[in-house]
């Protein structure tokens, strides 16, 4: 089967040639002077679109076709990007979301009008809260037909526009376009927010009138010179000497992976200890004699430990929101003095903690440690000296020939040595128990080998994102997921008609488990989160991919070598044991301090 790169080439090589049509001064100077100078060639609105995103940067489109955008999805298959034609817009848009984050690439979204503009806000949320970079392109009831119900109506007599066409908690940017001359406009919008540090999610909506009218292109998509935000000299001394003077750690999240070696160096010179947020692991390589472990779903008690026997002046907070799912809002937190919290995002600092002391930077994470480092001399006597790095992960049991269930421990002992150590292939946490067995047992060396979305927390993400991740690498990539995950939102298909290399290894416990242990801990009824057994490699065969079955610890090995050697998508159904409890126990306090329990009064007394 072709690889998409391969058949976009394969696409494009049987196109007749065109030549470009002289333009400016050279243009005017080949024609004769008794003639006027050739116009432009036009083209349609979508084809100038399609072209003006590729020169962004963008090289793939996932999406849904329908009827009112088949002249855009047209002008896709038509074009360089690789179009990826998905079974939902949920799924596609999960998958754009994780091939931005493989690539480094912005990347498109296509949807239809009315369930299909829909189903793509799901994934196309989940980008926004994770800092992608990803264009939805939607279709739109042309305005003669407004309000006489056309078949799946999208106008203002059918769905809030503010939300769908506005800036807001979804869109960076968003626009309808009413006109093939507004394009102008719109691409500017694009190339500034594409230039711009951190995610942007941007929806341009071409009702089908507009869609087919010809304009002459769009200007070059040329790069602009957009300056992150950096912190004033006397600002970074100031912040240097507050840090120097007492004790500090670091809280290192996603915002500053690209920094990573900076805080390495900025942790060692000054002997501070790190610890991470879940979507942060691998900033710090996480067998560092310097790295506690991880915040959050899934956390290490060494970090709270250390805050309650240790408790440091100062934390630098380096690139995360704090949210529920890194911190819990958990008082014991919060440092003596207070925080020094950086991030791109000015509205971030604070709003975790809103009654902590909070010394807050907007800076790119980057420019600010490097004029940290300045005042923190090297070579730090400290640490010379700094003792044995931390074991590559938690004791875990060994497997045992013929124990079945399969214990999740176990399993996750055999990923850190099988994909974690042994290739480089990224791993996708699924919402859930997945991973919190994923944030608490793996360990990673490096930055950007984990992927979790813990903020928006939609199941199916890493189901369908896996795919997208594997076919922007043009290798493996790996999803840890629950059984309900891949029930609601897999891709599977999808990634047997383009030859992903994805593998999805299937916590199959028969059920919602972090809903029935969740349940179980706020003294709730868990009998109706169950689900009928699937048998997931059966499943993966009937769709045209493969899999297999795991029922004992034995197995786990063999079967992981076959999914990371097999030239397409690969799903290894684990049986796993239910009964053993995951690392959320914290989750389940914060639920119950919000209060969800029966029992509020009663758990906070024995608090």
């Amino acid at each position: 089967m072709l690889k998409l790169a391969e058949r976009r080439q394969a696409r494009l090589s049987l196109k007749p040639a065109v030549t470009p049509e002289p333009s400016g001064e050279a243009q005017t100077a080949a024609a004769p002077a008794s003639q006027p100078a050739t116009s432009p060639r036009e083209v349609t609105a979508v084809t100038a679109l399609v072209q003006h995103l590729a020169e962004l940067g963008v090289e793939q489109a996932f999406g849904v076709s329908g009827g009112a955008i088949a002249l855009l999805f047209d002008a896709i298959a038509d074009s360089s990007l690789d179009l990826c034609h998905f079974r939902h817009e949920t799924g596609a848009a999960f998958a754009a979301t994780e091939a931005h984050f493989a690539s480094g690439k912005p990347t498109a979204v296509f949807a239809t009008t009315g369930p299909g503009l829909l189903n793509a806000l799901t994934g196309i949320t989940a980008a926004r809260w994770d800092g992608a970079k990803v264009i939805l392109l939607s279709g739109a009831t042309s305005s003669p037909q407004r309000g006489r119900w056309a078949t799946q109506e999208t106008s203002a007599y059918t769905l809030p526009q503010d939300a769908l066409y506005g800036q807001g908690p979804i869109f960076d940017y968003a626009v309808r376009v009413e006109h093939a001359s507004e394009l102008t406009v719109v691409a500017r919008r694009l190339r500034q927010g594409m230039s711009r540090a951190g995610g942007f999610v941007a929806h341009v909506c071409l009702p089908m009138s507009i869609q087919a009218s010809r304009i002459s292109g769009l200007p070059a998509a040329r790069t602009f010179g957009a300056a992150a935000p950096t912190a004033p000299k006397d600002e970074v001394a100031h912040i240097a000497d507050r840090l120097k003077n007492g004790t500090f750690g670091i809280w290192a999240g996603f915002g500053a992976t690209a920094a990573a070696p900076l805080v390495r160096e900025l942790a060692e010179r000054a002997s501070a200890h790190v610890f991470c947020s879940p979507r942060g692991k691998g900033i710090m390589p996480e067998n560092h004699p310097l790295y506690l472990g991880v915040t959050g779903l899934g956390g290490h008690s060494e970090v709270t430990d250390f805050m309650y026997q240790h408790r440091p002046d100062r934390l630098l907070v380096l690139g995360t929101r704090l949210g529920e799912a890194t911190s819990f809002w958990d008082r014991d937190m919060v440092p003596a003095k207070g925080f020094v919290h950086v991030d791109i995002d000015p509205e971030v600092p604070g709003a975790a903690y809103p009654d902590a002391e909070t010394h807050a930077v907007q800076a790119e994470i980057e420019a600010f440690l490097r004029d940290l480092l300045e005042h923190f001399p090297r070579p730090n006597s400290r640490a010379a000296s700094l003792g044995d790095a931390r074991a590559s992960a938690e004791p875990v049991p060994l497997p045992v020939a013929g124990q079945r269930p399969v214990r999740p421990q176990v399993l996750m002992s055999a990923l850190q040595r099988l994909v974690v150590r042994d290739t480089d292939a990224p791993i996708l946490a699924e919402c859930g128990n997945s991973f919190a067995w994923c944030n608490h047992y793996l360990r990673f060396p490096t930055a950007g080998r984990y992927r979790v979305s813990t903020l928006f927390g939609s199941m199916g993400h890493a189901a369908a994102g896996v795919v997208g991740a594997a076919l922007a690498r043009g290798g493996k990539a790996v999803a840890v997921t629950g059984d309900g995950s891949m029930l609601m939102n897999s891709e599977l298909s999808s990634a047997a008609q383009y030859g992903a290399q994805a593998v999805w290894v299937v916590l199959n416990d028969a059920g919602y488990g972090m809903c029935r242990d969740g349940h179980r801990a706020l003294g709730l009824t868990s009998e109706e989160v169950g689900i009928p057994q699937v048998d997931f490699a059966t499943y993966a065969k009937s769709v045209g991919a493969d899999g297999l079955v795991v029922e004992s610890e034995d197995q786990l090995d063999d079967a992981l070598a076959l999914a990371l050697a097999a030239p397409g998508p690969f799903v290894v159904d684990v049986r796993i044991d239910a009964s053993e409890a995951s690392p959320l126990l914290k989750r389940f306090e914060s639920l119950i301090k919000q209060g969800s329990s029966k029992n509020v009064a009663g758990w906070e007394a024995r608090d």
